[in-house]
């Protein structure tokens, strides 16, 4: 089969690009998804899934086949804001492509990987499509704001549990096999309010969090980094106080915290190194890990705890192996294998089900949430051709 998935997803080239501008230039902020949803949902139509639903949450479910073996893939179709619009040398809702390069927010991040998904079908249908796999082609909301909580609803209400899933999110053509975790957490410490004029007659609830900063601080530059996904890290993103004015002494104080997990690190021992600090145990600070609970872009509201375990597959694993071999098939040459940086779906899947995932994307890490992100045309193809042949893998008797 060298280079003929390849061949026929050049053919789809045009279309796949449109389809993509069109997407790109459809604004999709988190819980905001509606517009995007459907015109994917009309594209999967068109190129003849065999069923096609938007589900309660506003997932799009593309279907084809009936056989046993259940394979998705996943892309999620929210994107990021703009940030600053001075940064951005191009429209980032009016997809242009120059030099081969197609620009615009979302491009790489990640609705490339979603239109590739999307136009698998096209090349399974030419060679035909195995009939002992189904193939799911999602296209998940809210990823960007609580990754995972897609298919927490997917495998708990729409009773989808396929046996392996692809993420499409970027990995530069490459192979990925797991990433580290994350959760959010707050600390809080208490005080007394009073006037400002004597503060002395009250407790500042800030001074109680000034120690707690600088040992969350060290406690980031200890942390070990640990085979294969590397170091953990903990961060502060974001200060703030309570006062009855700004005449008054502060009588509450928060931080959030940005905790990334490495293998080993889970939840209850992230908490417990935030208690055992001199610092949290002197103010007798409160440590909560927060939830998500924000309506969807159909208005439903599925609440979850911000923490996203950490997963990996190691290289031998048997479905890690078949997407080794369908790059080979495809493209006649060994894939490279690696983890992504950042977080993904793949939390859900793996970190909380334990079903066996991998990923495979066009476009570049790098590019997420930048200014005139973009996306190689080239990528797009090729990714189309290496879905079409992983299921072609699975498929394989």
């Amino acid at each position: 089969m060298k280079n003929t998935l390849y061949d026929l997803a050049k053919k789809n080239e045009d279309a796949l690009v449109r389809f993509m501008q069109e997407i790109v230039s459809i604004p999709s902020l988190s819980s905001q998804e509606g517009d995007v949803v459907k015109r994917m949902a009309a594209e999967m139509e068109a190129l003849g899934y065999d069923e096609v639903i938007i589900d309660e949450m506003g997932n799009l479910i593309g279907r084809m086949g009936n056989g046993p073996t259940k394979v998705a893939f996943d892309g999620h179709c929210d994107t990021v804001d703009v940030g600053n619009p001075k940064l951005w040398t191009r429209d980032p809702f009016k997809s242009v492509v120059e030099d081969g390069i197609l620009y615009g927010r979302g491009a790489s991040d990640q609705k490339g990987g979603v239109a590739s998904s999307i136009y698998a079908l096209p090349l399974l249908k030419e060679i035909g499509f195995p009939d002992n796999v189904t193939m799911y082609v999602v296209a998940s909301v809210q990823e960007e704001d609580c990754d995972g909580l897609c298919w927490q609803y997917i495998v708990n209400e729409d009773k989808i549990r396929p046996d392996v899933v692809c993420l499409t999110e970027p990995t530069s053509l490459r192979v990925y096999r797991g990433h580290r975790g994350r959760m959010e957490m707050e600390v809080s410490t208490s005080g007394i309010s009073c006037h400002g004029s004597a503060p002395e007659r009250g407790e500042n609830a800030v001074y109680k969090m000034a120690p707690i900063i600088s040992d969350i601080e060290k406690l980031n530059e200890r942390l070990e980094p640990r085979d294969p996904l590397g170091k953990g890290t903990v961060t502060i993103s974001q200060v703030r106080s309570t006062s009855p004015s700004l005449c008054a002494v502060a009588d509450g104080c928060m931080i959030h915290l940005d905790r990334r997990l490495t293998v080993g690190e889970t939840e209850e021992t992230s908490v417990k190194e935030l208690l055992d600090l001199p610092s949290v145990k002197a103010a007798n600070a409160e440590i909560t890990v927060l939830e998500y609970a924000v309506p969807s872009w159909k208005g439903l509201t599925y609440p979850t705890k911000k923490y996203y375990p950490t997963w990996e597959f190691p290289e031998s694993d048997p479905h890690v192996q078949k997407a080794i071999s369908a790059f080979k098939e495809t493209f006649g040459q060994d894939p490279e294998v690696g983890h992504w940086t950042f977080s993904t779906n793949g939390v859900a899947t793996a970190g909380m089900f334990g079903i066996p995932t991998m990923g495979f994307g066009p476009g570049h890490e790098r590019f997420a949430h930048f200014p005139d992100e973009q996306i190689e045309v080239d990528h797009l193809v090729r990714a189309a051709a290496f879905y079409a042949g992983l299921v072609s893998e699975f498929g394989k008797r």
